[in-house]
């Protein structure tokens, strides 16, 4: 007999940043992925160092993936897994409308630069947070993953 699966048995998500420009933002971000239940979070293109304002110790719960390019990184991505990019374009959809897939990589790019058009052209799907100017990317990316757990009803 065929069990049927609960799609939120088969569903994850990881979030990263496209050439991030500050250590503090990495380490932000991470400790909110792993608070709202993100299975793994990433860096293209940039550097991070350990940052003493984890108190949560997100280091030793999910894993943080780092790429020296987008090519490497687009290669890299599970199986069925879409990429989402979240950036203000003319073509991205409203987070108050979007529906989450249930098997995706968020990638936000660095404040001053956005996610490049090479970047966005392999994006599956692009999100963009409605009705407000331009926020930190931390802040922004724990936006849209508190979005996705409250729509798929998970959190830790």
């Amino acid at each position: 007999m065929k069990r049927k699966w609960d799609l939120k048995e088969e569903s994850f998500f990881g979030i990263g940043v496209y050439q991030p420009k500050t250590h503090h933002n990495i380490g932000t971000l991470w400790r909110s992925a792993y608070l709202m239940g993100a299975q793994f979070i990433f860096i293209i293109d940039g550097k991070y160092s350990h940052q003493s304002s984890d108190t949560q110790k997100a280091w030793s719960k999910i894993p943080f993936y780092k790429y020296n390019d987008f090519d490497h990184f687009y290669d890299s991505l599970p199986h069925s897994t879409q990429l989402v990019g979240v950036e203000m374009n003319e073509k991205s959809q409203a987070i108050t409308n979007f529906v989450h897939p249930p098997r995706a990589a968020y990638l936000l790019g660095a404040e001053d630069n956005g996610l490049p058009k090479k970047v966005l052209d392999k994006c599956h799907q692009l999100v963009m947070l409605d009705k407000v100017g331009s926020l930190n990317v931390a802040v922004t990316g724990s936006i849209v993953t508190y979005d996705r757990i409250t729509k798929w009803g998970e959190q830790k």
